[in-house]
């Protein structure tokens, strides 16, 4: 009788853990086959690979194909490959695909979670309207002078450490260039993270990059069981309480209200004395079809998860971009010589002084740069989740609501289809003349669209200056450590790192 009742279970077990498996085969679409109750899920983990490297596997699994199905959980998944869905999906039918899809339960998100670019709908769009403004290039400009504080910190610093080591991690030296940067104009502080390691930004900024296992556990569960598991929060209690504490010490000392710094928490505590936010919502209609007006209050809970995403956003992103266009330099000396004259001749143009202008006038730098991410995406794949029922245009397969989708940009920036030689280093590619041979929706580090990066600006002209100071006084080359291809962490979640960090050679330039 027992082992009856235990064959029961297993059987039923097994029915309910694939119950949906058949969904892709039934609709003639190509899938990766599924793991009970799983699904694809574990796929990162058997290949020992990140959550980007393993999206950028499936694609090149179906060469040809203009979507392709996985599964989340028992919960079915598309990958689109075909540049002309994503463009539908990103920008031409925004409305369908405004969910980006990171809260699989919508009803209980977690404080940092509520930020721009993981909060939905409503609350995206009052977000996403009013903080635009805060990147204009006024804004940008007004910034300009804490970068230079931080450039000329950054040169003191890698004099230093050129002249007593024989190689140096360059990741963690632009990280440590960032972090700095993104505490004076977010926070309106020193965060100190150039000259002490363990200051308190530099520790917080590690943390929240460095993947744990107990995080992807979460991950895990969540997406697997939201219901079951929306008490359990994706942001570590030391990362949350971290975040929460600086915002609201900082928020204190201000009495709540403007300083006169002009950072990020004087622009959210500006925008909160002008009172609730209000605007025509994305999803809630009248009867007449015109949207309804909606109201959200801006609460200190919603402050921390903006400054959240700021501080994220600003160093993480830039750190890698910058890093990792000083490590493709170093192992093409022919480029490095041509950034190294522009921005030698860029500068000479303003009397020897870095400027907002002057990074602008510095074009083959950003098409190397563009360049750079275009080998190394951080995050290398773009995700949305259906707001409704919807065809897709072109094809008889309609996607039901709710669906996950998924964009490899990691995948498509490499795909000799979309790019010529793709292997290839070549900044040229960015030339304003040759740009228009780029296919729409197929290089996008920052995404496209109406929930494209609101901070894409700010994000490369820091990472420009930061480049451009190390170009103006040193030469990099390939050190004993340096591996021409690193290694991505397969920890790594949405944003890639490398294993390792990216240890090059400094040396003082002769000609200055």
């Amino acid at each position: 009788m027992i082992l009856l009742i235990i064959g029961i279970l297993i059987i039923t077990l097994y029915f309910y853990g694939t119950r949906n498996f058949d969904y892709w085969k039934k609709r003639g679409v190509p899938y990766e086959e599924p793991l009970i109750f799983f699904g694809s899920n574990l796929k990162q983990f058997i290949n020992g690979v990140s959550v980007s490297e393993r999206f950028a596997a499936l694609y090149r699994r179906f060469p040809g194909e203009r979507f392709v199905g996985f599964f989340e959980g028992n919960n079915p998944a598309t990958l689109i490959r075909d540049p002309e869905l994503v463009k539908h999906i990103l920008i031409t039918d925004f409305k369908n695909f405004y969910y980006r899809g990171l809260n699989p339960n919508r009803q209980a998100i977690e404080p940092l979670l509520k930020n721009l670019f993981t909060s939905e709908g409503d609350v995206w769009k009052l977000l996403r309207q009013k903080l635009t403004p805060t990147f204009s290039s006024g804004k940008l400009k007004a910034m300009f002078p804490l970068i230079v504080e931080r450039t000329e910190k950054l040169a003191k610093l890698a004099e230093g450490m050129a002249e007593t080591c024989d190689e140096l991690d360059i990741r963690d030296l632009m990280a440590r260039y960032t972090t700095d940067f993104i505490g004076a104009c977010g926070f309106g502080i020193d965060s100190a993270a150039l000259n002490d390691e363990n200051s308190d930004f530099r520790k917080l900024g590690k943390r929240i990059v460095n993947i744990t296992k107990r995080d992807h556990f979460v991950s895990l569960l969540k997406r697997m069981m939201p219901v079951l598991c929306k008490d359990l929060h994706f942001m570590a209690p030391e990362i949350e309480n971290k975040t929460v504490s600086i915002v609201k010490q900082i928020m204190e000392q201000r009495n709540y209200k403007p300083s006169g710094r002009n950072d990020f928490v004087d622009m959210m505590l500006e925008l909160r004395e002008k009172g609730k936010l209000v605007g025509d919502s994305l999803e809630h209609r009248n009867p007449d079809g015109s949207p309804k007006i909606v109201e959200i209050e801006l609460d200190d809970q919603l402050i921390a998860a903006q400054v959240f995403i700021f501080f994220v956003a600003g160093f993480e992103t830039s750190s890698s971009a910058s890093s990792f266009l000083l490590h493709m330099l170093a192992y093409h000396p022919d480029v490095q010589e041509k950034c190294r004259k522009e921005v030698d001749e860029v500068l000479k143009n303003y009397g020897g002084k870095l400027s907002f202008d002057a990074v602008k006038d510095m074009k083959y730098l950003e098409m190397s740069l563009k360049e750079s991410i275009r080998f190394l995406t951080s995050p290398g794949f773009l995700i949305r989740r259906t707001v409704n029922k919807c065809t897709l245009p072109g094809t008889n397969f309609t996607l039901d609501e709710n669906m996950v989708m998924i964009v490899s940009t990691e995948a498509m920036n490499m795909d000799e289809e979309l790019f010529e030689n793709p292997e290839e280093f070549r900044p040229e590619r960015f030339n304003p003349e040759n740009v228009g041979d780029i296919k729409k929706c197929t290089f996008m580090p920052f995404g496209d669209g109406p929930r494209s990066c609101i901070g894409e600006r700010l994000g490369i002209m820091q990472s420009l200056a930061g480049v451009a100071t190390i170009l103006s006084k040193f030469t990099l080359s390939p050190s004993r450590s340096s591996l021409r291809k690193p290694r991505i962490d397969p920890m790594s979640t949405i944003v890639q790192t490398v294993i390792g960090g990216l240890p090059l050679s400094l040396k003082r330039r002769k000609d200055i």
